[in-house]
């Protein structure tokens, strides 16, 4: 494939001169992308963009773009496995280069890359470069130091080294400090939402100065979007909770307020996150955590951990209390996970291919005298369609087995803490026995790589729980 160059953006006749950095000086991105997919088309015209703003400053900095589904060997070598993958080059290194980990618009990419290319602090000789910083970026940070080599400088300069996506800046200038009321040294953040602005206050220290840019970088809440899914799933804040509301609505503020006002006392704790469940593109969520759009507004919330965990509330009402309630409980350990569950379907037995739901997944897959090999899949997951006919198959050789079960469950509408899902479909067998244990299926998805599995006792293609090497996917709710 070759695209034309556009605004900046090369076309991949040139890629090789890309990547060895014969065309470039200042280094630059290479974006993988497949023409289907959503979250490409969306960032398309705020890649061009980008580019274009590079290129008008005579920047030496370049994007580049390619069709990953037709570089396959490409593709492969850079390790693409969801789309789109967005890769940093910098002096003609092709080996190693660095993951793309900003926001998806043009002023979240240019600022991102000239971070990258440039020096980690800016220096303010005056207050009008001091003014531009601030009003080019939602977010910027400036010390203000008389003593530029003091130990707090270089502090700051260390935590700016650590922080990609926000520029930082450093003066020394007495109509700077004036400028901007600041009557000692010290480190201001500057903001485009909330209060304004922040002042650290403590001990001058890479560690200190990067909780308190984390913890005051984003708003009180947030709404996810396509432009602000990276930011949030790629922040320090592990604990997110979520306010599923139509912002149609004719009480969207009065939720809102609400749900803000309950924010300030979890700032730095827990990420507050809204979410339109009106759009199209968010159902997807809104399944993940088994709601629909009838029952919005509703509240949840989730970690993620190692391992994610969702909690529902005691309460429908949405207020600042009962939310305040809520995140109290849940800072304190006080709260039981939520397991979603279909109900027991009255014909879950009757065909080759059992149907389990969380309210009958023990009993089934825990019963000492039976062998289950168990589907985990997604209704929308392409995967899981193309397995389908091989499951049943597999389900019809062993119908009549006296210690064998195939069965299969819905992992978007039931959870079970025996197991957690990260891509779909997962395969795992139960053995028969007392021992609770669980293998992994690793080998090819045939109908005879999954009767030599069965007929080994779950020894050839299986692995220990815990090391599946999967290549699907990760789960996506986005």
């Amino acid at each position: 494939m070759s695209t034309a160059e556009e605004g900046g953006i090369l076309c991949l006749a040139h890629l090789w001169h890309f990547l060895t950095g014969r065309d470039i000086g200042g280094g630059g991105v290479v974006e993988l992308d497949a023409p289907w997919c959503g979250h490409c088309k969306a960032l398309a015209p705020e890649y061009a963009k980008a580019a274009g703003m590079l290129k008008n400053e005579g920047s030496e900095i370049r994007l580049a773009k390619v069709d990953a589904t037709e570089e396959t060997e490409l593709a492969q070598e850079y390790g693409v496995r969801g789309y789109p993958t967005i890769k940093f080059f910098k002096g003609g290194e092709k080996e190693s280069p660095k993951e793309y980990s900003a926001g998806r618009q043009a002023d979240d990419i240019v600022s991102w890359l000239k971070k990258r290319t440039g020096p980690a602090v800016a220096t303010l000789a005056e207050v009008t470069q001091a003014e531009s910083l601030i009003a080019d970026n939602e977010v910027a940070v400036i010390a203000f130091f008389k003593d530029t080599e003091s130990a707090g400088a270089k502090a700051f300069e260390k935590a700016a080294e650590a922080i990609d996506d926000i520029p930082f800046g450093m003066t020394s200038d007495d109509a700077v400090y004036s400028k901007f009321e600041v009557s000692k040294d010290g480190v201001v953040l500057f903001k485009k939402f909330d209060e304004g602005r922040n002042t650290f206050d403590g001990e001058l220290t890479k560690e200190n100065l990067l909780a308190f840019i984390k913890a005051n970088q984003l708003p009180l809440v947030i709404e996810f979007t396509e432009q602000t899914a990276p930011k949030i799933f790629g922040g320090e804040i592990k604990s997110h909770i979520l306010m599923f509301v139509p912002k149609a609505a004719s009480d969207f503020q009065d939720k809102m307020d609400q749900f803000k006002k309950a924010a300030e006392g979890f700032k730095g704790q827990i990420l507050f996150i809204y979410i339109d469940s009106d759009v199209d593109d968010n159902q997807r969520i809104l399944e993940f955590f088994g709601l629909k759009k009838e029952e919005c507004p509703a509240i949840r919330l989730i970690t993620l951990e190692d391992e994610m965990t969702k909690y529902k509330p005691s309460t429908d009402a949405i207020t600042a209390e009962s939310i305040t309630e809520f995140c109290t409980l849940f800072t304190q350990g006080k709260l039981k996970p939520h397991l979603m569950s279909q109900d027991i379907p009255e014909d879950w037995d009757k065909n080759p291919v059992k149907v389990l739901v969380g309210k009958n997944f023990e009993e089934v897959v825990f019963d000492p005298t039976k062998n289950v090999f168990v589907e985990f899949y997604a209704p929308w997951c392409g995967h899981c369609k193309q397995l389908a006919p091989i499951w049943d198959k597999l389900g019809e050789k062993y119908k009549d087995s006296a210690d064998v079960i195939v069965a299969k469950m819905d992992s978007t509408a039931n959870e079970i803490e025996a197991v957690k899902v990260h891509s779909f479909p997962t395969l795992k067998f139960f053995p028969a026995g007392e021992e609770h244990k669980v293998i992994d299926y690793n080998g090819e998805r045939t109908l005879e790589g999954f009767t030599k599995f069965l007929e080994s006792g779950g020894k050839e293609g299986g692995a220990p729980a815990g090391e599946d090497d999967d290549e699907d996917m990760d789960l996506d709710v986005r």
